[in-house]
């Protein structure tokens, strides 16, 4: 135990503790989601494509943007972006072309096999969204507590990272 936690009184304690496994279900549900699409992947014989890919394809959605406007959005990070956009593009889930004004920047948008991908992964997450509600899992009132709670959470570090340097 650090010399900080041991300064700690009990409500801190609590919150710390809190916090702290706060942390690491984001980290394992996001873990797991990315393992739910594989499986789903797998059943459907989709092998060429990633987890991580598929879900870029699903946020793209009918969207044209750069890879750029992805990274801004918060979704990927920058090498890891380009890769997986090169990979789409190469194996046809997704058209790109140059930008005229801007000969550096690629604009891209789903293909045809890229939005037939793109509704499979909408579709698993339709049948699970259906599952949760239909088992009394959790409501929708619960899930919006939850995607509040974590908004707050994203501001916080957003701010974090902008002012704190």
């Amino acid at each position: 135990m650090s010399l900080h936690q041991s300064v700690l009184d009990g409500s801190q304690k609590a919150f710390l503790s809190c916090y702290l496994d706060n942390l690491g279900l984001v980290e394992r549900l996001h873990r797991l989601l990315l393992d739910v699409i594989k499986d789903e992947f797998e059943r459907l014989r989709v092998l060429e494509v990633n987890p991580v890919q598929a879900l870029l394809l699903f946020n793209i959605g009918e969207n044209e943007v750069t890879a750029g406007e992805l990274k801004s959005r918060g979704y990927y990070q920058g090498s890891n972006v380009s890769y997986n956009l090169k990979k789409l593009v190469d194996l046809g889930y997704m058209h790109h072309q140059r930008s005229e004004i801007d000969r550096r920047s690629v604009r891209v948008r789903l293909t045809e096999k890229g939005r037939i991908l793109r509704d499979q992964v909408g579709d698993l997450f339709h049948r699970h969204a259906d599952g949760l509600e239909k088992r009394a899992v959790i409501d929708v009132s619960g899930m919006d507590e939850i995607n509040t709670a974590l908004r707050r959470m994203e501001r916080f570090w957003t701010e974090q990272i902008r002012y704190i340097y």
